[in-house]
């Protein structure tokens, strides 16, 4: 597959060499979650890498939240992101002829699913959901599929009880995103909250990728001082989309560096992937159904 997309590409160009003028730079979007600086930093090897597909100047963009990338991509200033799910509901429900994905992070197993977890201090004495009665939690941001969406519709299910403050919970917060959140829980501003993670791999190391992980990578959180009390069903992993209004021949320049990128520069991938995955891999629309009829529910 990865050949008949690099393929693809070559092909698309040779055949419509001008395409190419009709851009005179490319915008890639990188959603929060984690400082803005380490943002830009890891992914700034993809960006060196588009200038050289493209030829044309390429600019990282880090909006402070979800929605900031959202919108970029739906008023076309922005060209390509790798989404969440859930954002890539509401992206679709705004305008759904404004992206498309292309492919999808692949883990090490294969697989290409990953979880919401709930987690605290282990010196909390929390150790399970039940024991979150009356106290502190903590959700991410409000676009965030692992971070707000699912754990919104199953840990009601759990409890029997709604979100809102005083019911089940005692306070219930947005933080502002996964890194906000593992922060909060470790400083002890917040009892419990949930973030992303693939599940695969040591819970010390953070699991193998996902914001447990970039948090231990990044010094902010000892593994050993927290404990899992949730975890969702699996979740979908979000798309990298592109704008469907980008010439065809950028297009596939852009899902081809993706898509062999895990081949090309392991570390860069490490980067850009939140961690340990095998690759970016192809996916279309259908795999985001059940997601996009949860965001319809949830906005009802």
């Amino acid at each position: 597959m990865k050949k008949l997309i690099a393929a693809l590409a070559a092909t698309t160009a040779l055949a419509a060499p001008a395409m190419a003028e009709e851009i005179s730079e490319f915008r890639i979007g990188i959603l929060g979650g984690e400082n803005a600086q380490d943002r830009l930093n890891n992914n700034e090897c993809l960006r060196v890498y588009t200038e050289e597909a493209l030829g044309v100047p390429a600019k990282l963009f880090a909006p402070a939240d979800y929605n900031g990338v959202i919108q970029g991509l739906l008023g076309g200033t922005i060209d390509v992101a790798w989404l969440g799910a859930s954002g890539y509901a509401k992206t679709y429900l705004s305008d759904p002829e404004a992206v498309e994905p292309v492919l999808v992070k692949v883990n090490t197993d294969g697989g290409y699913g990953y979880y919401s977890v709930g987690f605290a201090r282990k010196d909390s004495g929390i150790t399970s959901l039940e024991d979150m009665k009356g106290k502190a939690f903590g959700f991410g941001d409000p676009n965030s599929t692992s971070g707000y969406l699912i754990p919104s519709i199953e840990i009601p299910a759990a409890t029997g009880a709604t979100m809102d403050s005083g019911d089940f919970f005692g306070e219930v917060t947005f933080t502002g995103g996964h890194e906000q959140t593992i922060v909060a829980v470790n400083n002890g501003d917040v009892d419990g909250g949930v973030t992303w993670a693939d599940g695969l791999g040591e819970w010390e190391d953070g699991y193998q990728s996902g914001a447990l992980r970039r948090a231990v990578d990044a010094g902010l959180v000892d593994m050993n001082d927290m404990v899992e009390i949730w975890k969702s069903k699996p979740i979908p992993e979000g798309p990298v989309v592109v704008r469907k209004a980008l010439p065809e021949d950028v297009k596939a320049k852009v899902t081809a560096l993706w898509d062999t990128l895990s081949e090309k520069d392991q570390e860069c991938f490490y980067g850009v992937a939140a961690g340990e995955a095998k690759s970016f891999d192809p996916i279309t629309h259908d795999a985001y159904e059940v997601i996009i009829e949860a965001r319809k529910l949830k906005s009802n």
